[in-house]
């Protein structure tokens, strides 16, 4: 069964509210034949997607491969949530890698929200921008943490748009008494992640880049400094090659797979809440305080879309709309009966420290991924600052280099067990 006929099962997560409401996908031919380029990329998500735009821009000979269609992987299926920053908070980042390196990341972080949503707006993509997010919190040790949080973004990271949030305001916002503080973010907010895809497919594809559906890379081999990847009717051979994967390298690389775990994460949608005003007033995106981070937001029509049940494994569960919606329930007891009209899922690239791992992985070969389920913004700055390194006219992927990702303990055959024994563990302390 391939990715595209599991995720259209009736037994596995299916059809997503985002596919539903595009219409036909435009289709990109599958690759036939062997072909020669200056810089062959393999995934066709967003880093893939936004290297390719901005090496055909620049003048250079593109050709990239998707295994399955664009937009099947995490980069069209995911929560919508921008964030601010990195995946740690900055104090957090601070603490291990000091003030410079972790300012320079924050710094780098809003460069890459600006820089998604100016493309957006430049190009015509109707990504459907909702201003806002909260982070909440279950757990009343958490209140000082919370509160610093917002002082510290304001005085330290020179980022004022984050506020405290009392219980009382906490409540008021979301709409449920489940959770007791949280943080108020003005500065970010929440898209339509398939729209933004299908528009950076159109943009790469009209600035000269060459791309292909439906054709998996088989291997990757190097010969007389030239890097063969193999497919299933040809052979790829590029000066440069990007691999944009992330939680779907599977076998292809081992040094990437090594580093990037994937997890599965679940999303249903709702009816549209017309008669419950109350839930999520304001329309901002909340992500809570769990290490099983439960997500939700409404879309412009008023649906919920709630994410939070994850699975460390590749499997899809048999139904996953009874897992969501005894999630939903905690939160807003009255959704207890509401209607889920869509539910899905995909895999999201992770890595131990939940940082980005970005590394050459053979001579010219550069591997891009685990954004850890902060990756709309960092993920499309990635493949730009990729083309930016590849024309000669900076390095600014220094920064993600420099990080320590080590790689999942346990060798190829028991990373996956371990994993899912570390994160079930986490997961259980959530309920506590």
């Amino acid at each position: 069964m391939t990715l595209q006929e599991a995720w259209q099962s009736p037994i596995a997560p299916g059809l997503s509210w985002y596919q539903a409401t595009v219409g036909p996908r435009p289709a990109y031919p599958k690759l036939d034949g062997s072909r020669r380029a200056d810089v062959a990329i393999i995934g066709g998500g967003y880093t893939g997607l936004q290297a390719a735009y901005n090496l055909a821009k620049g003048g250079a000979d593109v050709t990239l491969i998707d295994a399955n269609r664009f937009g099947d992987g995490a980069s069209g299926r995911n929560g919508g949530q921008l964030g601010t920053g990195q995946r740690s908070w900055p104090e957090e980042l601070e603490e291990k890698i000091g003030y410079e390196r972790s300012k320079a990341l924050f710094d780098l972080a809003e460069d890459a929200k600006h820089n998604l949503l100016d493309f957006a707006a430049e190009h015509g993509i109707d990504i459907e921008f909702i201003p806002g997010q909260m982070n909440v919190t279950h757990k009343r040790s958490y209140k000082r943490a919370y509160m610093e949080n917002a002082e510290i973004a304001a005085t330290r990271y020179g980022y004022p748009h984050v506020s405290f949030m009392d219980q009382a305001e906490t409540q008021e916002r979301l709409g449920s008494k489940l959770y007791l503080y949280g943080i108020r973010d003005m500065g970010t907010g929440h898209i339509h992640p398939l729209k933004l895809l299908i528009g950076l497919a159109r943009v790469a594809h009209a600035a000269g880049a060459s791309l292909f559906e439906m054709t998996p890379a088989k291997a990757i081999r190097q010969s007389g400094g030239k890097t063969m990847i193999e497919t299933g009717s040809g052979t790829i051979t590029a000066e440069r090659v990007l691999i944009a994967c992330n939680g779907y390298i599977g076998n292809l690389e081992p040094v990437t797979a090594s580093h990037v775990m994937p997890i599965r994460s679940f999303i249903g949608a709702t009816e549209p809440l017309g008669n419950f005003p109350d839930v999520l007033p304001g329309g901002e995106a909340v992500a809570d305080s769990r290490f099983v981070v439960r997500y939700f937001r409404k879309s412009k029509d008023g649906r919920l879309l709630f994410g939070g049940r994850e699975a460390y494994t590749a499997d899809n569960p048999r139904d996953i709309t009874q897992h969501i919606r005894r999630q939903i329930a905690e939160i807003y007891p009255a959704l207890d009966n509401i209607s889920i009209t869509h539910a899905w899922g995909g895999s999201v690239g992770i890595t131990m420290p939940r940082q980005p791992f970005v590394r050459e992985v053979m001579p010219g070969v550069t591997s891009i991924g685990g954004y850890s389920g902060h990756g709309i913004m960092l993920s499309n700055y990635c493949g730009k600052l990729y083309a930016k390194t590849v024309l000669g006219n900076a390095d600014d992927l220094a920064l993600f280099k420099a990080l320590n990702i080590p790689p999942f303990p346990g060798g190829a055959r028991m990373r996956a067990p371990l994993l899912f024994l570390a994160l079930s563990w986490f997961a259980l302390r959530d309920r506590f």
